[in-house]
């Protein structure tokens, strides 16, 4: 408030005072949200503390009698030790296996995994064989996970970068709060997949739930098969050539593309009706209002 006194704040318009106090209510509608990127910073793609592995050095796990933890704790032993590749067998559905890798590592799990699976990574990629529960990836932010059949509900729940691909189907609530990345479901999703959605990318390639996209702030949604209704703000938009070209490349390289092409997806995005941004504390609002 400096340079405006009380008695001048009184003759102000509502208008002017807030602009006076250097406090704005602005209505972001239809704006564009800026990518702020620094190439230069190679240091922040890799961790010091990061083993260096081999991905020729190759072993395997029996964890079919391991509790989560010990296998989680093996699998970072056998990283410092330079493996970098690691089989884990008969996983027998465990819970949070694989979760917390910040590293490069080829891990392999044969067999389907339960709850939480591999989330919480940074770098790793990850195939696994079988089934996995709710919530597979995780707050992932980069590298690449693959599962061969399908997957529970919110799968690539805040998800934040690299490639999170199912080929089956999954559950409800797929990629909810997604800030960044690529969701690839081969089959259909459940409703209310891409919720609160604020950045990234998902196909899907089959059908969709109620209620996709709702309450998505950005991101993009691309749905091959039939889209059962469409959540609150979220639109229809035209593919573009890079859409196409992107979508093209991405379903190739997961073999998820088939002789129809790119063509017949629908592009669903924000309406960005949502973007009310008040930058305004309470007690500051009690001061202008």
């Amino acid at each position: 408030m400096a340079g405006v006194s009380d008695a001048e704040l009184k003759t102000m318009t509502q208008e002017e005072r807030v602009t006076a106090l250097g406090m704005r209510t602005e209505q972001l509608t239809g704006r564009s949200m800026f990518i702020e990127f620094d190439e230069a910073a190679e240091e922040r793609f890799t961790y010091p503390w990061a083993p260096e592995v081999d991905f020729n050095k190759r072993t395997e796990i029996d964890t079919g009698e391991m509790t989560t933890t010990e296998v989680n704790r093996k699998i970072r032993a056998l990283m410092a030790e330079g493996y970098g590749t690691i089989v884990l067998k008969d996983p027998r559905g465990k819970h949070s296996v694989g979760t917390g890798i910040l590293s490069r590592l080829n891990l392999i799990i044969e067999g389907s995994i339960g709850y939480f699976g591999v989330g919480l990574i940074d770098g790793p990629n990850v195939r696994i064989t079988g089934r996995v529960g709710w919530s597979c990836g995780e707050n992932m932010m980069s590298g690449s996970v693959v599962i061969e059949k399908n997957a529970g509900s919110t799968f690539g729940a805040a998800i934040r970068g690299g490639d999170l691909v199912c080929r089956g189907s999954v559950g409800s609530r797929t990629g909810i709060d997604m800030k960044g990345g690529t969701i690839i479901v081969g089959g259909d999703t459940g409703a209310l997949s891409g919720f609160m959605m604020q950045r990234g990318r998902m196909v899907v390639c089959g059908n969709a739930g109620k209620n996709l996209g709702d309450s998505m702030y950005d991101g993009t949604i691309f749905v091959g098969g039939e889209i059962k209704s469409l959540g609150v703000d979220a639109v229809e938009a035209e593919k573009t050539d890079l859409d196409k070209a992107w979508l093209t490349r991405k379903l190739t390289q997961y073999g998820l593309i088939d002789e129809r092409g790119v063509d017949h997806f629908t592009k669903v995005v924000s309406g960005k009706m949502l973007w009310n941004y008040d930058n305004l504390e309470p007690t500051e609002k009690k001061m202008i209002l």
